[in-house]
This record gives structure tokens, C-alpha cells and sequence, in this order.
């Protein structure tokens, strides 16, 4: 047998023995077997009450048997105070201490326990009726069954009582049956056996157990580990993501600016094909952030969602007006149906615009010609949004795949080799949150239909209607009349907004700080737009200088431009009302602001 302390890993070859166990959970199957030899003094008080009065019935004196009982219920108490001292040592000491010094200790008792039941033979073999010495043998060989169960998870601590204690009954046995021995001790031999056999099986039975339970605990730290890690992993990507979002979207901003300012100038025909691949690569960068990011802060658990009423149709409109502008230079035509009346859902209207926007942004990307239909239509006693293209269509054999991350079939990739397959992710990922249906009907070649359905409202709940900008006027370049302001610490920024808002008509002015917009003010400028960056380098907090110098100028309307996903800022802001553009800014999108908040140039001003 092994030290106590020890372990030796069990061989393919072998089941797992006792020293396969770790010490502590020895520790506790010894605990076990001192627990079960404890009772068995207590119980051996209770089983010769009987033999001591039937003995005395039988007209001998039974003084013997009492002072065996006496015997073991001193030997009770006593081995309950050990096994408390057991308990106790078990939580204050090492396993392997504990093994050390309490294994030997253990054994000793099942040695006294076992060897105290050759007593009574001794005692009355030559005084008692055959039944009564029969009676006796009969009730130690229960008593050895029962501890062969219960004992056996130490199977040497066992092996102490049984060898102890049936040996030397069966030992007696010819003293006992001088009569009958010939008879009872091949029965007490083969006992043996039978015992030791059953004791070995129950061992294995108990090791089996603990091994499973060691198992489990050591997959379950595993997974717990393997969970932290990549909660850890995701943790630090999405803070990446977050971190980094202002500095990767600055130079995209810019460029988008930059291309749509060069293609309002541009007079060289040779140019048009070159600056139009250039505006789509700038808007799929777009596109790719939005979506990436997006996914990123969705299962990072950031999102918050408020559940709420929701009007569809102007919500649709809202979308529509931001997305006609890229239809039209796509050459699609981007219509809107809605019902006569008011068709109002519970869901997140963020996250609900946010599957919206995706959706339009993938019928937009991968129709070639025709058009792009935006509906809402009652639905099994609710309302669904659906969006309709003439595109390439898709299998209906990747309709499980469709939504999955950086999926993409094989016709997407020819029709448009910058995406990235996270668009539909984000709409599942949003469905999935807001616990909206989802799904998609499409005829390969044809065009799709993807849909959203929300829970319908109830009666009472308080609407929230999206605030809608104007539609725009039909195609032409745009042009107002009227002066903005731009606060950027980016210098490339800076020039891209002033080189393009001066395209429309506009007086720009571009300043790096908020102490430097100020001056301006108190010099006598009074723009119309102001267009405040969230994060500056001089450590100033973008919305409360847009506040500040909107607080100044009461005629004039403003937004933050972030780059950030989410932040306090930017709830802040838009819990109190003030618009806030995500850089990339689109040119459509502002070129919608604009639309709505100047007029345009009065007649028979230079264009």
C-alpha cells in the first residue's frame, strides 16, 4: 500500500486505485471509515443488551458480557472524541498531515473494534445453548456485511475489523461448536472470502466515484479557466476596438471628405471611373467599422437595452432619408411603403435602427440595377419591416449560414469584393437582444426580402416617435448659403471639412480648440453649423464645448462628430437632444443635415 501522503497516477493498463486519489480526498474517505467504526462501538452497546439478558435467562452470570458492553461504550464515547479531533484537524491541517498522523491512529481502533467481538465466545462457549452461539456468529457476520459497505472506501482500515474480528471468531469456532465445528468453519472460511471479495469490489466502487468527482472538479476549474480567458481575450479586443476607434475612423473621415470634394470639382471625364471606385472603397471601410465595431460592443454585453414603443414609419422614413442619397448615385431607385396608420412595436429603437441601417446597407450594396423597397405590413396580429431589392439573390442551402459572421456566398464575392460578411451578424445579434423574429425570403438571381418583426405594442404604452429629417430635393449638387464652424485637433480633418463644405457654398472656419472657437465668437463670428469632435488633444470635453458655444449663438444649430461607439458623452448628449454624427461621417448623411437645418441659396446668388 502507498504512503499516506502520496500518489501514483493509475496506468492505461490499470483502473484507478486508492492512490490515484488526491490527500484530500482521502482525507475524506478516511473520514468515513472512522465515522462507521465510531457507530459500531455505539451499535455493539446495543446488540449485547440482548445476548446478556438471554444469558442470564439461561441461569449464568452475565457480569462478563456487561463489562464487554461497558467496554465498548467507554470505547464509544472515547473514539467520538477522536474523530471530533479528526473533524477539526481536517480543516486546520494539510491533507497530507493529516493522512501522516491520523492513518495509523485509525487502523489501531478498527484493530480493537474488530478484535473486542471475540469476547462472548471466550466468555460463554462453554455455558451457552448451541442457538445462542449461533444467534451470535450470526449477528457479527450482518455486522462484518454491513461494514464491508460502509468501511471498505479505506479498504485497509476494514481489512483491521474484519481480520481482526472475524478471524478470531472463526478461530474460536472449534472452542464455540465443539460439537458442530466440522460444519460451521468451512461456512466461516468461505465467509472470509466472500467478504474480502465484496470489500475489494465496494473499494473500487468508492475510487471509481472519487475519481469521477476529482474529474469533474478539474474539468470544471478548466473551463472556468478557459471561460475567464476568453472573456479576458474578448474584454481586451473590444477595449482595442473602443480605445482605437477614434484614431482609425480620423483618416477614413477625412477621406470621404476628401473624395466627395475632388468629385464635385473634378472637370476631367477621365477621372469619373477612378474617383468612383475610390468613394466605394471609402465607403466599405465605413461600412466594415460600423459593422465590426458594432458586433464588438454587441458582445462585449454593453449594450443596454430599453425596451419601448416604437412608430415604424417614421423610423423607416428616418432611414430612407439618410440612404436615398447612395441610392442615387448607385443609379437605384429607393422607395417607401407605409400603412395609412400608425404602426407602433415594442423593441430597442436603437438597436431596431441599428438592424435597419444594416439591412439597407446590404440590399444597397449587392443590387446592381432596379431598386430597394421599404415596407411595413401587418403580420400575424403584429407589424414587420421588410426590405425588398432586385439584387443577385441568395440559396436558400445557405440560409443557416447567412447570418453567421464573415460569411459570405459565392456570388457576393463577384459582385462586391470589400465586404466583409458582418452585416447580417449585427442584424442577429440585434434581433437576438431585442427578442425580434427575423429571416429572409430570396429566389437566387432574382433579388431578396429580409424582414424584421418586433413584438406588437400595448395598447397603453407611451409612444416614442424617431425625430425624421426632411426628405431631400430631387438630384442636384448641393449648395446653401450660410457660414459653419469646426472644432477638429486633427489637421487633415480640418482641410477635409473645409474643402468640402466649401464645395456646397458654405463659409468655413476650422479651428483646433475650444479656446480658439471662443475668441472667434467674442470677435464677432457667428456661424450657423456648428460641428464640435468629441475627443481634442487639449483634454476638453467635446460636449460641454458644444453646449458652451451653442449657449452663445441661440440661432444656430450643432452636432457632436465622435468616433466612439458608446461613452458617457454621447448618452449625455443624446438623452439631452443634440445630434451626434459617428465619423466616418457619410457625405449623404450630412449633406441631410445640412439640408434640413439651412436654407437654400437665395435666387440669383453666384452658384
Amino acid at each position: 500500500m502507498s504512503e499516506p501522503g502520496q500518489s501514483a497516477p493509475a496506468t492505461a493498463d490499470s483502473p484507478p486505485g486508492y492512490a490515484d486519489i488526491s490527500p484530500a480526498r482521502r482525507v475524506g474517505l478516511l473520514e468515513v471509515a472512522f465515522a462507521r467504526v465510531n457507530y459500531g462501538f455505539g451499535a455493539m452497546v446495543v446488540v449485547s443488551l440482548p445476548f446478556i439478558a438471554w444469558y442470564a435467562h439461561l441461569g449464568q452470570d452475565p457480569l462478563g458480557l456487561v463489562l464487554w458492553s461497558a467496554w465498548y461504550f467507554v470505547g464509544f464515547w472515547g473514539v467520538r472524541g477522536l474523530y471530533r479531533r479528526y473533524q477539526r484537524a481536517c480543516v486546520q491541517d494539510a491533507p497530507e498531515a493529516v493522512l501522516r498522523r491520523w492513518s495509523p491512529l485509525i487502523h489501531g481502533v478498527a484493530l480493537v473494534y474488530g478484535s473486542s467481538m471475540a469476547v462472548p465466545p471466550l466468555l460463554t462457549a462453554a455455558h451457552a445453548t448451541f442457538e445462542f452461539q449461533l444467534l451470535y456468529l450470526v449477528t457479527i457476520a450482518a455486522i462484518v456485511a454491513s461494514n464491508s459497505v460502509h468501511a471498505s472506501p479505506v479498504l485497509s482500515v476494514f481489512r483491521c475489523f474484519f481480520l481482526s474480528g472475524w478471524g478470531s471468531v472463526t478461530l474460536l469456532v472449534p472452542y464455540t461448536f465443539p460439537d458442530h465445528w466440522h460444519y460451521v468453519m468451512p461456512l466461516a472460511l468461505v465467509y472470509i472470502l466472500t467478504i474480502l471479495r465484496h470489500s475489494a469490489i465496494s473499494l473500487r466502487f468508492f475510487v471509481q466515484n472519487v475519481v469521477l468527482q476529482e474529474e469533474g472538479v478539474r474539468l470544471a476549474e478548466n473551463f472556468r479557466r478557459a471561460k475567464e480567458q476568453a472573456e479576458q481575450a474578448l474584454y481586451d479586443k473590444n477595449l482595442f476596438l473602443t480605445t482605437a476607434s477614434h484614431d482609425l475612423r480620423q483618416p477614413v473621415h477625412a477621406m470621404g471628405f476628401l473624395v466627395a470634394s475632388i468629385s464635385r470639382s473634378n472637370r476631367d471625364p477621365a477621372l469619373d471611373g477612378a474617383l468612383a471606385d475610390l468613394r466605394q472603397s471609402v465607403q466599405s471601410a465605413t461600412q466594415m467599422f460600423d459593422a465590426l465595431l458594432d458586433l464588438s460592443r454587441i458582445e462585449s454585453g454593453r449594450v443596454q437595452i430599453s425596451t419601448e414603443a416604437v412608430d415604424l414609419a417614421g423610423m423607416i422614413a428616418n432611414v430612407a432619408t439618410l440612404f436615398r442619397e447612395e441610392a442615387r448615385d448607385r443609379g437605384l431607385a429607393l422607395r417607401v411603403r407605409l400603412p395609412p396608420g400608425p404602426a407602433v412595436v415594442m423593441a430597442d429603437g436603437t438597436l431596431l435602427r441599428q438592424a435597419l441601417n444594416n439591412l439597407l446597407h446590404n440590399a444597397l450594396r449587392y443590387t446592381r440595377r432596379g431598386g430597394i423597397l421599404l415596407t411595413v405590413r401587418r403580420r400575424a396580429g403584429g407589424w414587420r419591416c421588410e426590405v425588398w431589392d432586385t439584387g443577385i439573390g441568395i440559396a436558400m442551402r445557405d440560409g443557416t449560414d447567412i447570418f453567421s459572421p464573415f460569411f459570405r456566398n459565392e456570388h457576393a464575392w463577384d459582385i462586391d469584393s470589400a465586404g466583409h460578411g458582418l452585416g447580417l451578424a449585427v442584424v442577429a445579434r440585434c434581433c437576438a437582444m431585442m427578442r425580434a423574429r427575423h429571416g429572409f425570403r430570396s429566389r437566387e438571381g432574382r433579388g431578396s426580402c429580409f424582414w424584421i418583426q418586433p413584438d406588437a405594442a400595448q395598447a397603453a404604452a407611451p409612444l416614442v416617435v424617431p425625430r425624421s429629417l426632411d426628405p431631400p430635393p430631387p438630384r442636384m449638387l448641393p449648395q446653401w448659403s450660410g457660414s459653419c464652424l469646426v472644432v477638429d485637433d486633427d489637421p487633415l480633418v480640418r482641410s477635409a471639412w473645409q474643402t468640402l463644405m466649401r464645395s456646397w457654398g458654405l463659409e468655413t472656419t476650422c479651428v483646433e480648440s475650444g479656446s480658439q472657437a471662443l475668441r472667434l465668437l467674442e470677435s464677432g463670428l457667428r456661424p450657423d453649423v456648428v460641428f464640435c469632435d468629441q475627443r481634442l488633444r487639449s483634454g476638453e470635453n467635446g460636449f460641454e464645448l458644444l453646449c458652451e458655444l451653442l449657449g452663445r449663438l441661440p440661432d444656430a444649430r450643432g452636432a457632436m462628430i465622435s468616433g466612439e461607439l458608446d461613452s458617457a458623452e454621447l448618452a449625455e448628449a443624446q438623452e439631452q437632444g443634440y445630434l451626434v454624427l459617428r465619423k466616418p461621417v457619410e457625405t449623404a448623411e450630412l449633406q441631410a443635415v445640412l439640408g434640413y437645418w439651412l436654407p437654400a441659396p437665395a435666387a440669383g446668388s453666384p452658384p
